[in-house]
């Protein structure tokens, strides 16, 4: 007859142990993997803002970005943004320019669309609509949030692109065209895609939506 060996304390301390060891290996490995697990999804349809008609939601892979638009600061560029996302021309675009905690850049409609990606000239795309002056003048904080329109080194050339900055920049002050500031969501915004050794993302995250509110 074969004797049944119990298992020592030791034996099941350490058999306890590995089991620990695993769960905590398998959960470690889905939270890694899964970057939107602790942001929070914000809708829209749950706050009373005071100007419902200069609400912007932007949809990203982990969730809302509302934004808020200033009109009264930069008509053109406000008109110009509002255009665009009327076509929905801003939908399935990469946030193609990325500098982790300093900002994210997306709004390339030529080279950045997610079914005709070209990395040899994203960065550069127009929108079809030609260029807008640049809007400078009015005294304007660009703290973390900001919403401003991209544009070449030379003034008067903002077209489609923008960016939204994720920490406060005010050597952007008087130099870019700012639209509008991020309400709720900036985390959404700190999770896009970024590269250590480039600004610019291969393979990167894209934009779902831009519509507006109401």
């Amino acid at each position: 007859m074969i004797k049944k060996i119990k298992a020592s304390l030791h034996e099941k301390l350490i058999l306890i142990f590995l089991i620990l060891l695993g769960i905590f290996a398998l959960s470690f490995t889905i939270i890694i993997k899964n970057k939107c697990l602790f942001v929070k999804n914000f809708d829209p349809n749950k706050f009373n803002f005071e100007k419902p008609n200069n609400i912007v939601v932007l949809n990203a892979e982990c969730g809302n970005v509302i934004i808020e638009i200033y009109p009264e600061i930069s008509p053109n560029g406000v008109e110009r943004f509002k255009k665009l996302i009327s076509l929905k021309a801003y939908d399935n675009v990469a946030f193609h320019r990325v500098i982790k905690d300093k900002l994210v850049q997306a709004g390339d409609l030529e080279f950045g669309k997610k079914d005709q990606l070209d990395y040899g000239k994203i960065g550069t795309g127009k929108s079809g609509l030609g260029t807008i002056k640049s809007e400078v003048n009015t005294e304007f904080n660009f703290i973390k949030g900001t919403v401003g329109l991209a544009r070449t080194l030379k003034y008067d050339t903002e077209d489609s692109q923008f960016f939204i900055i994720l920490d406060d920049e005010p050597l952007f002050e008087s130099e870019y065209t700012p639209i509008g500031k991020v309400l709720y969501g900036i985390n959404v915004l700190e999770k896009i895609k970024y590269s250590h050794r480039s600004e610019y993302v291969l393979r990167p995250d894209f934009i779902n939506t831009v519509k507006m509110f109401k």
